[in-house]
């Protein structure tokens, strides 16, 4: 089993990237926390990865640090909940903040997400509440931090490929679209967009 990648970063799009190692290229895909840590194209990069085999494929998914992997496996592992949306979970809130939601039973914390009614953040909050006692939040971290630039080249494929990341992360296309709209995209990347537009969402509850 992949549990770890070190390579040239050479494609990333929300929320897939590939790693170039000795000329071959590894899909993986990862929640924007991760994202927002990646290095520029071209440059070396190291991930934590959880891998996932199946009958007809087998999968990928990479973290920046050791706390997001423990978590999205723990997500994993709650009856309904698939890597999708473990991805997504991980997307709109930090490892420590779904910590805190969970040993406070905050409901409304958890159904803000995309993919997530009350039943699911009821199941979430009663299987996982006492897997956290031992939690010492992001303290074990890998890879290359990123500055945060919005060089990319133009700026309506910037919004496009925002758009795209929000509905692969559950979000409605129209839902996604007015959430980018509401932004100032000039001069943006759109790792920064995305951020900006999950931070909206959270700030409405």
């Amino acid at each position: 089993m992949i549990g770890r990648l070190s390579g040239i970063l050479i494609q990333k799009q929300p929320p897939q990237l590939m790693i170039d190692i000795h000329g071959v290229g590894y899909e993986v895909q990862a929640p924007m926390s991760t994202f927002y840590q990646l290095p520029e194209l071209d440059q070396p990069v190291v991930l934590l990865i959880h891998m996932v085999v199946r009958e007809d494929a087998q999968l990928l998914y990479g973290f920046y640090s050791e706390s997001e992997r423990l978590l999205f496996e723990s997500l994993i592992k709650v009856n309904g909940v698939g890597p999708k949306l473990a991805l997504t979970i991980l997307s709109g809130i930090s490892a420590d903040e779904f910590v805190k939601v969970i040993r406070n039973n905050d409901e409304s914390g958890l159904i803000r997400l995309p993919g997530i009614g009350k039943k699911t953040a009821q199941r979430l909050i009663v299987e996982m509440k006492d897997r956290f006692d031992d939690w010492k939040g992001d303290t074990d971290n890998t890879g290359s931090y990123a500055t945060e630039s919005g060089s990319l080249s133009n700026e309506q494929d910037i919004i496009k490929e925002s758009v795209s990341a929000l509905i692969a992360l559950g979000y409605k296309p129209v839902e996604a679209s007015k959430m980018i709209s509401q932004l100032d995209t000039q001069d943006q990347s759109s790792e920064m967009l995305i951020k900006q537009a999950l931070q909206n969402t959270v700030k409405k509850y």
